[in-house]
């Protein structure tokens, strides 16, 4: 369920990207810090790459991002992107060991895939949330009202309606 969950998150980006110019997702929005669509899109995939990276050898460092210009600037690179990271999520559990320095100490915390996938879907929502808020000020550009909603909050809001 959780692998189907983060392809239907993908799936509602590459949605978002096929209506979207180049120029509209490149465009700063005061409402995000100046920020753009791209950018925030960049975030939520070069996190996902992380996890993937990190997979084999076991070991995590979300801080250790490529950054890559295209993918914030270009919509058909970043439903390439998309499409690659779909491809490469992996259905076995494993222990996976989460890097960081926090105020200059290193510090290793033990987690598990599923674990890294779950947060890299909880991230992703997040960012759809943010997104949103541009989206919603552009003509022409449809997205599912669930769009960056938490799948727990879906959830409560179909209970209230029965």
């Amino acid at each position: 369920m959780l692998l189907k969950s983060i392809r239907h998150s993908l799936e509602e980006l590459i949605s978002l990207l096929d209506q979207l110019s180049d120029q509209d997702y490149a465009q700063s929005c005061e409402a995000l810090s100046n920020a753009t669509i791209g950018e925030h899109v960049r975030h939520i995939l070069e996190m996902y790459q992380c996890l993937e990276n990190g997979y084999e050898s076991g070991i995590l460092n979300y801080d250790n991002r490529e950054r890559n210009l295209r993918l914030q600037t270009e919509t058909e690179f970043a439903k390439q992107f998309i499409t690659e990271i779909k491809m490469g999520l992996k259905s076995e559990n494993k222990i996976i060991y989460l890097e960081q320095e926090i105020d200059g100490l290193a510090i290793r915390i033990q987690s598990n895939y599923y674990r890294e996938l779950l947060y890299n879907l909880e991230h992703c929502i997040h960012h759809q949330a943010l997104i949103k808020v541009v989206v919603l000020q552009l003509n022409n550009i449809s997205v599912n009202e669930n769009f960056g909603v938490a799948r727990s909050t879906i959830e409560y809001r179909k209970q209230c309606v029965q």
